[in-house]
């Protein structure tokens, strides 16, 4: 087994076809991961108390986390971490208990909160703080700490949340090329 890929309680983290999970990284407990899907160097993401959930073709850029939030009182059923599909969260970005929609982008060093829902189409800033319970609607920039709308997203905007999830795909077979 890969020290990447840990196991947590019996879980272990399983990997739909042709991911790319770098060595440097750490993937621990109930996480799934779509088809075409990339983990960069020094991602650390934690499905111990409840699940992650990532979609296919998103990745997952340099230092980033991801975590989840455990039942409890405030939590009757926890706060599990679900990342739809051609999402690119950017370097050091922080995920916490939250669900991310489709062709969305996570700014460099952005912080998503506990309970908080990001809905399809949606860019959030760099260094942007999303706090707990925050709901984002489709089709929209959001910036600054906490997070407000800033404007529409533009269609070249748009065009770009997917192309950036594509631009990943190529990048991550190259990395599979390189190491088969």
């Amino acid at each position: 087994m890969s020290l990447s890929l840990r196991p947590y309680k019996g879980k272990t983290p399983v990997l739909g076809k042709d991911v790319y999970v770098d060595p440097m990284s750490a993937l621990i407990g109930d996480i799934e991961l779509g088809a075409d899907v990339s983990i960069w160097p020094l991602v650390a993401a934690r499905g111990d108390v409840n699940i992650i959930r990532i979609g296919a073709r998103t990745n997952i850029q340099d230092g980033s986390v991801l975590h989840v939030t455990r039942v409890g009182p405030e939590a009757p059923t926890g706060h599990p971490l679900i990342i739809g599909e051609d999402v690119t969260v950017g370097h050091k970005a922080m995920l916490h208990g939250c669900t991310v929609g489709n062709r969305v982008l996570v700014g460099m060093g952005a912080i998503i909160l506990d309970g908080a829902e990001v809905a399809d189409d949606v860019i959030v800033g760099a260094g942007s703080l999303v706090p707990p319970g925050k709901k984002l609607e489709s089709g929209y920039l959001y910036v600054g700490s906490p997070v407000k709308q800033a404007r529409p997203l533009k269609e070249e905007e748009r065009a770009f949340l997917k192309q950036s999830s594509i631009n990943y795909v190529n990048l991550k077979n190259d990395y599979l090329a390189e190491n088969r």
